[in-house]
């Protein structure tokens, strides 16, 4: 990768979009309520429009950051580079777990580039059980979807695994000018509070992975047909679950069912 010496403009290639209103950052502060002995994370700090409110609150924050120019530029911040541990990383292929070393379950907060916040969000999940709660600013439409529940059109994978790992609560709207450069989308804040006990129980957690991409990938489609490789018709019957229902009818419930069933076959 070539070194690119573009002073601290947003670069599209990490879908940055810097925060800048004090206002909207002051509720996304308080929403965190960062407390001094806890163990806060932050994902992509970017110019640190949330790490240096964040910072005046506890002694300590770890930071992941992919920009090597934001790095360089927190590790000489004069205020608060003595608080921060910078870890230079791509989010979506860390290993959170490297971060506990108390007992300590992780906050992890972030203003996450748009490019990337599903695949991260999956990512994430895998840690849920380290992890205390997660406030992230994403695109609306993203909130909505991971909110959704069942027949709303914003129903999805996301909306069922999120679901399946974590409490979701939208915290407050964003407008594009709270930006620079302002995005072409308004924005959410939600609060994800990993469930300490799963709302439902599965044999194997990647087979309803598995079941969900095959419903949504084909979404029009009854499930008698898009599910048709995991379960026959007469076993959604037996499920009590109507085959003529479309992905986006089936509740958390409901595909924990047919996960389950599949397991049970193997």
């Amino acid at each position: 990768m070539s070194k690119q010496h573009l002073g601290h403009t947003a670069r599209k290639r990490f879908g940055q979009n810097f925060l800048h209103d004090n206002y909207v950052i002051d509720q996304i502060v308080t929403a965190i309520g960062p407390q001094k002995d806890q163990h806060m994370v932050e994902i992509g700090p970017g110019l640190g429009a949330l790490t240096e409110p964040v910072c005046e609150l506890v002694d300590a924050l770890t930071v992941i950051e992919l920009d090597r120019d934001l790095a360089a530029r927190l590790r000489t911040h004069p205020f608060i580079a003595s608080k921060l541990t910078i870890v230079e990383a791509d989010a979506l292929k860390y290993d959170f777990s490297q971060l506990l070393s108390d007992d300590k379950p992780l906050r992890i907060f972030g203003n996450l580039p748009y490019n990337i916040s599903t695949p991260l969000m999956f990512h994430l999940f895998s840690f849920a059980n380290k992890v205390q709660d997660m406030h992230f600013m994403l695109q609306k439409e993203v909130v909505n979807r991971l909110a959704a529940s069942p027949g709303n059109k914003s129903y999805g994978r996301l909306s069922v695994m999120a679901q399946y790992h974590c409490q979701i609560i939208p915290v407050l709207q964003v407008p594009p000018g709270a930006f620079n450069p302002p995005p072409k989308v308004d924005s959410a804040v939600v609060r994800l509070v990993p469930h300490q006990k799963k709302p439902v129980t599965l044999i194997n957690e990647d087979t309803l992975h598995t079941v969900c991409a095959q419903a949504f990938n084909q979404r029009r489609k009854t499930i008698r047909n898009s599910l048709k490789e995991s379960v026959s018709e007469k076993q959604l019957i037996d499920l009590d679950i109507n085959p003529e229902l479309r992905a986006e009818n089936l509740s958390l419930e409901q595909y924990a069912k047919i996960a389950n069933a599949v397991d049970s076959l193997t």
